[in-house]
């Protein structure tokens, strides 16, 4: 899909990206544009899937969820067939997957209340996914950044 941003796409989506709960009166006084227009240009951004969802971000320790890893995964996808990596993205303390190059076939990041809700995961819900070869497991001590915000240039 070709996305061809101009100037102003890039101005909003920076401005969206700084607060998801901005409106579009609020963009266009910042841009000096009509706020129909901005609508317009706004729709145009998610139809194109420029724009691919709005959410809020939650603080993790508030549901208690203090517990972040990320597991390397061999498995024994054939490449390009991802079936074992279909079956991690259903796992609801599942973050991320990504298919990745290298010995291992999959990173996932996952949060779970602590180290006993991450061996639940591994032992009721991993070792039941056939396919999976191996796991390496990486327990974060410390988050000194972690954002979904993308550079715009």
């Amino acid at each position: 899909m070709e996305y061809a941003l101009d100037q102003v796409d890039l101005q909003i989506l920076k401005l969206m990206q700084e607060n998801g709960r901005i409106n579009n009166a609020d963009i266009a006084r910042h841009l000096g544009m009509a706020p129909s227009a901005v609508l317009e240009r706004v729709k145009k951004l998610e139809q194109k899937e420029v724009i691919l969802q709005y959410t809020a971000r939650i603080n993790p320790q508030a549901l208690e969820q203090d517990m972040l890893a990320y597991i390397f995964i061999k498995a024994q996808d054939v490449i390009g067939d991802q079936k074992v990596g279909r079956q991690l993205a259903a796992l609801p303390e599942v973050l991320e997957v990504h298919d990745i190059a290298g010995d291992d076939g999959y990173l996932i990041k996952v949060r779970t209340r602590d180290t006993q809700g991450l061996v639940g995961l591994m032992r009721k819900s991993l070792s039941k996914i056939k396919g999976i070869i191996s796991t390496r497991t990486t327990i974060v001590l410390d988050t000194l950044k972690e954002t979904t915000i993308l550079n715009i240039p």
